[in-house]
Order: C-alpha cells, then sequence, then structure tokens
C-alpha cells in the first residue's frame, strides 16, 4: 500500500523541486523524485479508486479515480510521461492539452484525462 502523503509534504515536495528547477545543468534527481511521488500521491489521495494508472518511470505509479477497476494485467485507463512533463503538468507551466498533443503524455482508456485536474493549484498556490 502507498504511503499517505500530507498536504504540506506533498506542497514541500513540489516547493523544492521548483527551487532548482530553472537552474542549469541536471536536475537534483532526489528533488524530481520526491516531487514525482509526492504529486502522484496527493492526487490519488484526492481523487481515490483504482479506474486510471498514471505512470511516471521511473519514480512511481498509482492508481486513482472512482469507476470500473481492473484487478490483473494492464489497466484499462493508462496515463504515462515522463518526470519533467508531469512536474510541468503539476505546476501549470504545460497545459494537458498540449503535453498530449505533442506525445510528451501517452494516455490510452476513456477515463485517461486528467486535464480537469492539472494543474494542482492546491500545491502550488
Amino acid at each position: 500500500m502507498a504511503r499517505i502523503v500530507t498536504h504540506r509534504q506533498a506542497a514541500a515536495a513540489v516547493a523544492a523541486w521548483r527551487q532548482v528547477s530553472d537552474q542549469p545543468g541536471a536536475p537534483d534527481r532526489d528533488r524530481v523524485a520526491a516531487a514525482v511521488r509526492a504529486s502522484l500521491r496527493w492526487l490519488a489521495q484526492a481523487h481515490p479508486g483504482k479506474a486510471v494508472e498514471i505512470r511516471v518511470p521511473p519514480y512511481a505509479a498509482v492508481q486513482a479515480m472512482g469507476g470500473l477497476s481492473h484487478t490483473r494485467g494492464t489497466p484499462p485507463n493508462v496515463i504515462e510521461t515522463d518526470p519533467a512533463t508531469w512536474l510541468a503538468l503539476v505546476v501549470g507551466t504545460v497545459s494537458w492539452a498540449d503535453a498530449l498533443g505533442d506525445g510528451r503524455v501517452s494516455a490510452s482508456g476513456t477515463r485517461a484525462d486528467l486535464s480537469a485536474l492539472l494543474p494542482l493549484t492546491d500545491l502550488t498556490g
């Protein structure tokens, strides 16, 4: 079972990543990982269920959203993206439509649409 994350923890992880996200050079892997994991957990807690699997390799995957759930094999509704795109969606520097349109997000299934949930303004103020 996934560890519960508080609002404070999730917001702090995203804020710590934002502090270094625009600096030159490779992003701080630990901050990226923490921000991805915390924001995914926060989204899953805010929208519980098992209808949609959201994957951000190599850091985390969560199941969220109410509706029909799956128990074996590949779920019918899958969203996958890279860490940089996920965090850009979380903070609102890229829109769902743009990320989906240019292939930075892969979404399959009738429930695989997070446009109404992103950005996570409750974490980014």
